[in-house]
């Protein structure tokens, strides 16, 4: 978030609000996001994550996003919210991409059980 407020800080916003801008303040265009997530992408991957899909666009962060909070145990009903997603998405969509989960949970059972 700091380089966020830096940015802003620097280069303040649109009249709308909007974060980015073209340099006589119009809507940057998605081949222009795009181009720019290609070469960001590039510089900061090895060539064999280039090559994947990895991050190949910009939404693919978002379901990182969600993903990444599912796998530190933030609760379904949580991530819907802040994704803005029915309930049901996380847990059909996501849920595949849960790891490792499964002695925390054991933990959490055996401590509800009293055991």
């Amino acid at each position: 978030m700091e380089i966020l407020r830096d940015y802003i800080a620097e280069f303040g916003t649109a009249e709308d609000g909007r974060i980015f801008q073209t340099e006589r303040g119009g809507i940057v265009g998605s081949t222009a996001y795009g181009d720019v997530w290609a070469a960001t992408r590039a510089l900061a991957f090895t060539p064999e994550q280039v090559a994947s899909p990895l991050a190949r666009r910009p939404y693919d962060l978002r379901h990182a996003g969600v993903s990444l909070w599912l796998n530190f145990g933030v609760p379904a009903t949580e991530v819907a919210e802040r994704a803005g997603h029915s309930v049901k998405a996380p847990l059909q969509v996501y849920a595949k991409c849960i790891d490792g989960q499964q002695d925390q949970g054991n933990k959490r059972i055996d401590d509800a059980l009293g055991e």
